[in-house]
């Protein structure tokens, strides 16, 4: 049986210290009992393509790092665990590290972690759908 692969969904506040977003990971790894191994990649809303913290996290992790429309990430929304009127207001989606990570992993996919926040970054960790193995 092959070992689980995940993906990370990340989301933060523009000029968000990288080492937030660090620790943040970090910390959900643990959580998860998930080595930074079993993830194929950081995933976020678009909006923050060029944002220091993300960048630097996936170059830290070695992962890719891609992103998502906010409409994408909308349609998440049934799926999430913890979806937000005040992320619709400012991003145009309910949701973007739950969504993220869920968008990434695939129709099959499963959070594991749901939306876990610090100051001014959230992060979620989904399990990969086995079609998407």
């Amino acid at each position: 049986m092959p070992r689980p692969i995940y993906a990370l969904g990340i989301g933060c506040e523009r000029g968000c210290d990288p080492q937030e977003v660090l620790s943040l990971i970090e910390r959900i790894l643990k959580v998860a009992g998930v080595k930074a191994s079993d993830v194929i990649g950081i995933y976020s809303i678009d909006q923050r393509r060029s944002e220091p913290a993300l960048l630097q996290a996936a170059e830290y992790f070695g992962l890719p790092l891609t992103f998502f429309s906010a409409e994408s990430l909308e349609e998440q929304t049934p799926r999430l665990l913890n979806p937000s009127e005040r992320v619709f207001a400012l991003v145009g989606c309910h949701g973007v590290a739950e969504a993220a990570a869920l968008a990434a992993a695939g129709s099959d996919g499963v959070l594991v972690v749901g939306k876990t926040k610090s100051a001014h970054a959230t992060g979620a960790l989904a399990e990969i759908g086995e079609l998407r193995q």
